[in-house]
């Protein structure tokens, strides 16, 4: 019988995993031993080396400032496979500080900014910024949260927590409209992030694990792009989703 199996890589799985990211491998994993799908996980930190051709899926978690900042000095070594990885449209699901990283510029709350690696468009300014609606500078974005994604009509369940608004750039598109809840930036009812096959989001808690839907989605992509011969999607829809 063939084997299949997914090279997962989790980008500073050890720094970043404030909100227990981890678990979104996990659910990755439980999916796909469900259809005979092997998901090798190797931990990517300070140092390591990145190569974008070796991966089928990366994970790229939340940390608080002082973390985003270690990461955010390593990063620069590492920029140019993950852009490489990007656009071949390599699936990748990045949470808070992972989803501000790949951005442009990301401002902590005391107004410190640092450079995050610019692979994709979006930019992060903090919680005083003048560019915020009066009605919602100086708030951090806390509580449970809805959002749709208005092209498959899915649902997303979860919580945020953060003081940055995130502001998508040419290109991207939002991983959702607000139902309820306060999303990139609390103003124009977006959040999270899609480009290609890379989804960002302020969901923690984490959101693989609470939107099975979406574990799945993320799956079947990685898995078409290597194996695609094989109607992952069909597969996928016949085993039931999980709430963890």
């Amino acid at each position: 019988m063939t084997e299949y199996k997914l090279n997962l890589g989790h980008l500073y799985g050890d720094l970043m995993n404030t909100y227990g990211d981890y678990g979104n491998y996990l659910a990755l994993k439980y999916y796909a031993e469900q259809i005979g799908v092997k998901i090798n996980y190797k931990l990517i930190s300070l140092h390591d080396p990145f190569k974008a051709d070796d991966y089928d899926i990366l994970l790229f978690g939340g940390g608080q400032d002082y973390e985003e900042e270690v990461v955010a000095k390593d990063l620069p070594q590492k920029s140019g496979e993950i852009k490489k990885y990007i656009e071949n449209n390599g699936s990748l699901l990045a949470v808070c500080a992972g989803f501000q990283l790949l951005g442009s510029t990301i401002q902590f709350a005391d107004g410190k900014t640092i450079e995050g690696i610019g692979v994709m468009p979006h930019k992060t300014v903090n919680l005083n910024s003048p560019k915020l609606t009066d009605r919602m500078r100086g708030k951090r974005l806390i509580g449970n949260i809805v959002i749709k994604n208005n092209e498959n009509g899915e649902t997303y369940h979860g919580f945020e927590n953060h003081q940055g608004r995130t502001f998508l750039g040419k290109g991207e598109k939002a991983l959702g409209t607000i139902v309820s809840g306060n999303g990139n930036n609390g103003d124009d009812k977006t959040e999270g992030v899609i480009y290609k096959n890379v989804y960002g989001t302020y969901f923690h808690g984490p959101i693989l694990t609470r939107n099975g839907n979406l574990a799945k989605r993320i799956l079947a992509t990685a898995l078409k792009k290597r194996y695609p011969e094989i109607d992952w999607t069909k597969k996928l829809s016949q085993i039931p989703t999980e709430t963890f």
